[in-house]
C-alpha cells in the first residue's frame, strides 16, 4: 500500500520525508527477519530495533499528514495496517 501511495507523491518529497518513511518500513523489515532468525539471547535487540524504528515510522508518517505530503485518507490507511504489527513487536 506505501509503495502505490510513495509512487503517487511528487519527486521533491519522494526523497525528503517519503525517502525516510519508505526507508523505515525497510529496516521494520529487516529487523523483524532477523529477530526471527537470530538465536533466542539476540533476539530482544532486533526486537527494540523494530520496535523504535515502527515508532519513527508513525511519527514520520504523522508529520507527512500535517504537512501536506500525505492525504489523510492514506495516512489514516497506513496508520492502521501498522497497528496489528505494532502489536505484535511490542
Amino acid at each position: 500500500m506505501w509503495q502505490e501511495y510513495f509512487d503517487l507523491l511528487p519527486k521533491s518529497k519522494r526523497h525528503t520525508i517519503a525517502g525516510k518513511i519508505d526507508e523505515l518500513f525497510i529496516e521494520v523489515i529487516e529487523a523483524v527477519s532477523l529477530a526471527a532468525l537470530a538465536h533466542k539471547n539476540e533476539k530482544m535487540a532486533h526486537i527494540k530495533k523494530a520496535s523504535t524504528n515502527l515508532d519513527l515510522l508513525k511519527i514520520f508518517l504523522e508529520i507527512s499528514w500535517e504537512i501536506g505530503v500525505l492525504e489523510k485518507k492514506r495516512y489514516i490507511a497506513v496508520s492502521q495496517t501498522l497497528i496489528e504489527p505494532g502489536k505484535m513487536i511490542g
